[in-house]
């Protein structure tokens, strides 16, 4: 009978009666089923097995193989998930500062002398956008104002196409945010008369006169420079305001426009907000406030001066600021701690 087994390793039977072929010369060349990490053959039948110890070896190498893979997949979602979050919040913070911008408080840069000493050339000021929403407009105000349509022409039809106009419109907002530059129609001037009010220079003491009322202007004018070298006298018409700059030499403000329509005013409705406090330089941090000769005269629009103080707009951004922080730290920690807290599986 021709035994296709003797090609190979002998195979050891489990019948009994049948013995093992005592001229068994390739059997050397095998090792015995019974010695420790050999190869043997499976009793009561044919063919090999694998000894405990490499099962085991294999059984731990792909236990090992695969945490590593898991590992591997699992750092690469933390990172891909790192970079999601900060896209989605860096997303997050500028739609909120262009919704802050929008309706609170915007930084504006200041390109002239007009209001030396009280802003120089390149400050940074931040302006309330939302003062006059619960309050009127002050005497002594330093307001932001756009001059399209009454010191300024009026500028050329926007883009008929969508897409532009709204593109140009949001490069101009996010460059607003940070009060790069200031805009083409944007001037910032005090407020010294408002609808109403009968405002003339000057009285025998060369001062500027409101509704009768003397103006004491020394602690904000530019040093030597007189109220007013131009005489006028104007009752400012109804939501309209009267504004001069603080150097009186070189600022070209609501007395050069007299014979503009208005007569040099500007309208209420033109006005963007307050400016409150100068950010930049450090050097030149400090708040703007209403200078004390204007108290006689703004005594009537008192009763809201605590919700229109120049910190307002601070402590509104810092009640704002304050919970989303909080929240994001919770929602931070959370899935660290469930992670630390969920037991490892091997």
């Amino acid at each position: 009978m021709n035994d296709d087994r003797g090609m190979g390793d002998p195979a050891v039977t489990g019948s009994p009666g049948v013995g093992v072929p005592d001229n068994d010369g390739d059997r050397a060349a095998g090792l015995d089923p019974e010695m420790p990490g050999g190869t043997g053959t499976v009793p009561g039948g044919t063919g090999t097995i694998t000894p405990p110890g490499h099962q085991v070896a294999g059984r731990t190498a792909g236990a090992n193989g695969g945490r590593k893979a898991a590992g591997a997949r699992g750092r690469t979602r933390r990172r891909v998930s790192w970079w999601a979050e900060l896209v989605v919040l860096f997303v997050f913070a500028l739609l909120v500062m262009l919704v802050i911008k929008t309706y609170v408080v915007q930084a504006f840069y200041i390109p002239s002398s007009s209001m030396e000493n009280t802003l120089d050339i390149g400050d940074k000021v931040l302006v309330n956008k939302f003062v006059y929403h619960i309050r009127p407009i002050e005497r002594g105000d330093v307001v932001v104002f756009n001059g399209e349509g009454s010191w300024d022409p009026p500028s050329p039809a926007a883009s008929g196409n969508p897409v532009v106009r709204v593109a140009s419109e949001f490069g101009h907002a996010v460059v607003g945010l940070f009060g790069i530059s200031p805009g083409v129609h944007d001037y910032i001037k005090r407020v010294i008369g408002l609808p109403g009010d009968r405002v003339a220079c000057c009285d025998a003491q060369g001062r500027i006169t409101v509704d009768g009322v003397p103006l004491s202007e020394k602690p904000y004018l530019y040093p030597g420079n007189p109220p007013s070298m131009t005489r006028f006298s104007i009752t400012v018409p109804p939501g309209r305001l009267w504004v001069m700059g603080d150097h009186r030499n070189v600022s070209y403000d609501s007395r050069g426009h007299i014979g503009d329509p208005g007569g040099g005013t500007i309208p209420e409705s033109q006005v963007v907000g307050r400016a409150f406090v100068i950010l930049w330089p450090p050097s030149r941090f400090r708040v703007l406030p209403i200078p004390a000769t204007f108290s006689k005269l703004n005594a009537a629009n008192s009763a809201l001066g605590v919700l229109a103080a120049p910190y307002a707009p601070l402590a509104a951004a810092a009640s704002v600021a304050v919970p989303f922080t909080w929240l994001d730290r919770r929602l931070r920690r959370r899935p660290r701690g469930r992670a630390a807290a969920r037991p490892r599986r091997w």
